[in-house]
């Protein structure tokens, strides 16, 4: 089966990557059919061959999640944004869990506190504290 993704090509901490059509189950890097553009997530620029890339659709290529939010973005295709699945260790690492010890259903990812997500009554003591200080 055919996919349309992205391969990594770039120096160090410069990444740069290029749509390829490959089989699936080539690595990512490894041969490919035809090269179908470039996209620069620094600047967020991409360089698309969009008729090529429709025709490959349209003969059945299968298309990566990032590569389809990406065509959405920039309306080649119309549908809606797929969601990215991260690797279980990329989770982990966010979670703040080592990946050895990391299951994914007790993995849960807190957001930052934030002031107005403090109880009031927490509010109301560091008020009194810089009342304390001021004085």
């Amino acid at each position: 089966m055919l996919t349309i993704r992205l391969a990594r090509v770039g120096k160090t901490n410069k990444a740069q990557y290029k749509i390829v059509l490959q089989d699936k189950t080539v690595a990512p890097g490894g041969r490919h059919v035809e090269i179908l553009g470039a996209y620069d997530p620094h600047s967020k620029q991409a360089v698309l061959k969009e008729e090529k890339i429709k025709e490959w659709i349209s003969k059945g290529a299968q298309l990566s999640d990032t590569v389809h939010n990406l065509l959405v973005r920039k309306k080649v295709i119309t549908d809606k944004k797929r969601i990215v699945k991260l690797p279980e260790v990329k989770i982990a690492e966010v979670a703040g869990v080592p990946a050895t010890e990391a299951k994914p259903e007790e993995i849960k990812v807190e957001e930052p506190k934030t002031e107005e997500a403090k109880p009031e009554e927490v509010k109301a003591e560091e008020a009194s504290k810089e009342e304390v200080k001021a004085e």
